[in-house]
C-alpha cells in the first residue's frame, strides 16, 4: 500500500473489551495511532470502564460486548481473563469483527480450534498478543541470535519472577481459583520465547510445587525443560525471587546473549582468541561499561517518557492494528497461539485437578464441634485454643497455614483457607455452637486489611446468621476509639466516641472499625447474638518485643513520643482469654460492648524497663518531645502530597499516639464477671523471664 492510500483510508474503528491493568498500555499504545480510532470499552464493572473512556476521551462505555456493536467496531482487542477468550473472541467475530486477545489465546487447544474455525468462517483475522517477542531488548537479540552473530544456538534460559495484588476477599480471583493460572499467565511468554530462540518445542517436561510462602497461591514455584529444534531450553517461574527477574540468556557456540527485560539491558559475551581469564576480565569490563551507561539512559527515557512501561504489550498491540490497516497478516498466528495452549494444557490441567482437591478438602463437612476459633496461629487464637484443649472441648480452628503440631491433637479440625473467602468461611462455620472470631489482618497491603478484617467478618457474620451459631464473640480493638480528643485524666468508657477520621489513622483502625460495625449492623438487623470485646494491648510470653502503645518502631528503635510516663492499656493475654470464655457464656444483650484493660498502672518507661530485663541492649529507646514528633509528621505530610502517596507518619496519627489509658473496664468487671486473675505485674515476669 502507497503511503497515499495509507492516509486516504479512513481509520480503523477499534472497541476494547476489559478494563484492567493491561488495558491502559494497549490504549495509550493505540491513541498514538494516527490511523486508530478507539470506539468503545466494555467491562462487566461499569464503574471502570466508565473511568477508562472518561480518561481518554472514548466515547462509549457499557458493560458488555454486544453493546459495543453501536459503536460499529472494525477490530475488538479481548483484555479479559483467558476463560472468557473463547465465548468472546466467537461473538466478536460473528458481529464482524478482527479479534486481537491477550495471552493465552485461550484455556484449551479445542476452544482455540474452536475460535480459529469461526475465523476462517468468517474470513477475519484472529490473532493473539505473544508480547514478550515484541519487546524491543528481545527483538534486539533475536536478530543478534537468528542472524548467527554469535555462532550456533544450544541452550537457553528464561527466568521470570513475578507476584500478585494479594487476594482483596469475596469471589476467589481467576489468580486464586486455578492452580495454573501462574503457568497459564507468564508460562505462556517462556514457551514462545524459547521457540523464538530453538525453534520449534519437540518435548515438554513441566514441574510445578508450592512453597506455601503465599497460602492464597497454591503453585508458586515452575520448572519447565524443552527439547527444540536447535537446542534445549529452560524456563524458571517463581513467585518468591527477589529482587523481580526477567531475564533470557542464549547459550551459542561464539557468544552467550544475555537481555534483561526490566533494565531494557543487552549483554553479549564473545568467544575471543588469546587465553581464557583475560578473555573472561575483558568481557566483564566490557559488560560492566556498557550497563553503567545503558541502565541510567533508560531510567532517564523512562522517566521522561520515551521509554514507555511494558514496551513489548503496546508494541504488540500496535502492530496487529497495523497489520490490518495495511491488509497484511498479523505477525502473530492464531496457530501459534494454539500450539502454546496445547504445550502447556497438559500442565495446567494436572495443577488444577490438584487445586480441586485441596479445595473439596477445605469445603468438605466435617462433624460437628463446639466452636470455632478464627486467628487460632496468632498470639491469642493460640492462647484461646489451648485453653479449649486443656478443657477438653472439641475446637475448629480456620487457618491459613497448617500447624504442624496441630495433626496429631484429634480435638482438633482444622479447616485451611483464607479469612475472606466466603465459601471457606462458610465450611467452617458449620455446625459450631459459638464462634470466637479473632482473626484479623495485622500488617501488609489494603488487600490483605480487606480480606483477614473486613471481608473475614462480614463471612463469618453471614455464616454464622446461615448455620444459626448460637454465639459470635468478636475481638475488636481500641484502636477503633477517638485517641486524638481524648484528655488525660478523662474516663474512656464504652460509649466514647468512635475514631472519626478512621482514613488518617491506617488501615488497621479503619478496617476494625468497619469489622466492628458489621457485627453491630447484623445485630440490630438480624438479630444475631453477638458480644464485642475490646482489649488494650496484649501481651504476654511468646509477644515480648512489641512496640507499646505511644511508640513508633522505627530503624530498630522505638520513639516513644514524650517522657514515657504514660501508662499504658496493659492486659495479660491469658486474662484475655478467660474474657472470651465468660464472654461465650455470659447472659448480656446482643450487641454488649466491654473493654478489657488491666487496673495495675504500667508506664512505658516501666515496660522498658521489663523489656530490657530480658533483651538487654537490644531495646533502643528515644524519648522524643511531642513537639519535635509533630514537626517531623508535618515534614513527612509535606512529602507525602509532593510524592502523591501516603507515608507512615503524619499530625494527626502523631495525636493519636497519645495511648487510651484511663479505661473504665466496670461492664467487664460487673455483666462479665471478668477480673484480671493474673495481672500485668505477674504478667510481665511471666513474660520477660529469662529463657530456660
Amino acid at each position: 500500500m502507497s503511503s497515499s492510500e495509507f492516509m486516504r483510508r479512513p481509520p480503523l474503528r477499534i472497541g476494547i473489551v476489559g478494563a484492567g491493568y493491561v488495558s491502559r498500555h494497549h490504549i495509550e499504545a493505540l491513541r498514538r495511532l494516527p490511523f486508530v480510532r478507539l470506539v468503545g470499552i466494555a467491562d462487566i464493572n461499569y464503574d471502570a470502564a466508565q473511568a477508562a473512556a472518561q480518561r481518554y476521551g472514548i466515547p462509549l462505555a457499557c458493560r458488555k460486548l454486544e453493546e459495543l456493536a453501536t459503536a460499529s467496531p472494525e477490530a475488538i482487542y479481548l483484555l479479559t481473563p483467558p476463560h472468557t477468550h473463547c465465548p468472546l473472541a466467537l461473538q466478536a467475530l460473528d458481529m464482524g469483527c478482527h479479534v486481537f486477545v491477550e495471552k493465552p489465546m485461550a484455556e484449551t487447544a479445542e476452544e482455540c480450534d474452536r475460535m480459529i474455525a469461526r475465523a476462517r468462517e468468517t474470513g477475519l483475522a484472529l490473532s493473539v498478543n505473544h508480547s514478550d517477542k515484541f519487546d524491543p531488548v528481545v527483538q534486539r537479540g533475536l536478530r543478534l541470535v537468528l542472524d548467527g552473530a554469535c555462532g550456533q544456538t544450544l541452550a537457553a534460559d528464561v527466568i521470570r519472577s513475578s507476584s500478585y495484588a494479594p487476594y482483596a476477599g469475596g469471589p476467589l480471583p481467576p489468580v486464586y481459583s486455578k492452580g495454573s493460572f501462574p503457568f497459564q499467565d507468564l508460562g505462556v511468554h517462556s514457551l514462545y520465547l524459547l521457540e523464538a530462540f530453538l525453534g520449534p518445542i519437540e518435548q515438554l517436561d513441566v514441574e510445578f510445587r508450592s512453597t506455601g510462602r503465599d497460602p492464597d497461591l497454591l503453585f508458586d514455584e515452575w520448572f519447565v525443560q524443552a527439547r527444540c529444534a536447535r537446542g534445549t531450553g529452560r524456563a524458571y517461574l517463581s513467585w518468591n525471587v527477589r529482587p523481580m527477574q526477567n531475564r533470557i540468556r542464549v547459550y551459542c557456540s561464539a557468544g552467550v546473549v544475555e537481555m534483561d527485560r526490566f533494565l531494557q539491558l543487552l549483554t553479549v559475551t564473545r568467544s575471543l582468541p588469546g587465553p581464557k581469564f583475560p578473555q573472561m576480565v575483558l568481557q566483564a569490563v566490557r559488560n560492566s561499561a556498557c550497563a553503567t551507561f545503558v541502565v541510567p539512559w533508560n531510567v532517564l527515557r523512562f522517566f521522561t517518557g520515551r521509554l514507555p512501561p511494558s514496551p513489548g504489550i503496546r508494541a504488540g498491540a500496535v502492530a496487529f492494528a497495523r497489520a490490518l490497516y495495511e491488509g497484511v497478516p498479523p505477525p502473530v498466528s492464531a496457530d501459534e497461539g494454539r500450539r502454546m495452549v496445547q504445550l502447556m494444557e497438559e500442565a495446567s490441567r494436572a495443577a488444577d485437578e490438584q487445586w480441586r482437591a485441596r479445595r473439596r478438602i477445605a469445603l468438605a463437612p466435617l462433624p460437628p464441634a463446639s466452636c470455632l476459633v478464627t486467628g487460632a496461629s496468632g498470639f491469642l487464637g493460640r492462647a484461646l485454643l489451648n485453653r479449649l484443649r486443656q478443657q477438653g472441648v472439641c475446637v475448629r480452628v480456620l487457618v491459613r497455614r497448617e500447624v504442624p503440631e496441630w495433626r496429631a491433637d484429634k480435638g482438633i479440625q482444622i479447616v485451611l483457607g483464607n479469612l475472606g473467602d466466603p465459601e471457606v468461611v462458610e465450611a467452617a462455620v458449620r455446625g459450631v455452637q459459638t464462634v470466637f472470631h479473632v482473626g484479623a489482618a495485622m500488617k501488609g497491603s489494603r488487600e490483605s486489611f480487606q480480606a483477614g478484617t473486613v471481608w473475614g467478618t462480614r463471612n463469618i457474620v453471614e455464616a454464622c446468621l446461615k448455620h444459626g451459631v448460637r454465639r459470635l464473640v468478636h475481638v475488636s480493638s481500641l484502636s477503633v476509639l477517638d485517641h486524638a480528643s481524648h484528655r488525660p485524666g478523662t474516663l474512656v468508657t464504652e460509649s466514647w466516641p468512635l475514631e472519626p477520621f478512621p482514613e488518617r489513622r491506617g488501615w488497621y483502625t479503619q478496617t476494625k472499625l468497619q469489622a466492628e460495625r458489621i457485627v453491630l449492623e447484623a445485630v440490630r438487623e438480624h438479630g444475631l447474638d453477638a458480644v464485642i470485646l475490646r482489649p488494650g494491648q496484649i501481651f504476654g510470653p511468646g509477644a515480648a518485643n512489641f512496640t507499646p502503645s505511644g511508640a513508633i518502631s522505627l530503624a530498630g528503635r522505638w520513639w516513644i513520643c514524650g517522657s514515657g510516663r504514660a501508662r499504658l492499656p496493659l492486659v495479660f493475654v491469658e486474662d484475655v482469654v478467660d474474657a472470651l470464655l465468660l464472654a461465650a457464656e455470659a447472659r448480656v444483650p446482643p450487641g454488649s460492648i466491654f473493654h478489657l484493660v488491666d487496673p495495675t498502672p504500667v508506664t512505658q518507661r516501666e515496660y522498658v524497663a521489663a523489656s530490657r530485663l530480658r533483651f538487654g541492649a537490644a531495646i533502643r529507646v528515644r524519648y522524643v518531645p511531642r513537639f519535635l514528633l509533630m514537626l517531623a509528621a508535618y515534614g513527612v505530610a509535606c512529602l507525602s502530597r509532593l510524592l502523591g502517596r501516603d507515608l507512615p507518619l503524619s499530625p494527626y496519627r502523631v495525636r493519636s499516639l497519645r495511648p487510651l489509658s484511663e479505661l473504665d473496664c466496670s461492664a467487664a468487671h460487673n455483666v462479665l464477671g471478668w477480673r484480671p486473675r493474673i495481672g500485668v505485674r505477674r504478667g510481665l515476669e511471666l513474660t520477660f523471664a529469662a529463657p530456660e
